[in-house]
């Protein structure tokens, strides 16, 4: 998994962060404010949990290979989040290489 450092030199990134499965912010980088970076670790870490949830029960509902769930990404207006693991970026939509981030996100 690439370091908030490395995360920040990719194409189309303005902020990279890491926070706690609770929602903690650990560490930040980038054009966010701290109060909007707080509540940016709160919201991914309120959604990893969802999607851990969710990964589970699709997988036995569907028979098919969704855990563990590793990463995710949500795009609106001209911004997107990129999840993977307890790292996420905010990326400028049109210039975000989401092949790129998603292997930096969630490669081990």
């Amino acid at each position: 998994m690439a370091t908030l450092d490395e995360l920040m030199t990719m194409k189309g990134v303005i902020a990279a962060g890491q926070f706690s499965d609770d929602g903690k912010l650990v560490d930040s980088r980038g054009q966010l404010k701290p109060e909007v970076a707080q509540a940016a670790a709160q919201f991914c870490g309120t959604v990893n949990m969802l999607f851990k949830t969710m990964s589970s029960s699709f997988q036995q509902m569907s028979g098919m290979q969704w855990t563990p769930a590793q990463g995710w990404a949500f795009a609106g207006g001209q911004y997107s989040v990129c999840v993977g693991g307890d790292k996420g970026v905010f990326v400028e939509t049109a210039k975000a290489d989401y092949n790129a981030l998603f292997k930096a996100l969630v490669s081990r």
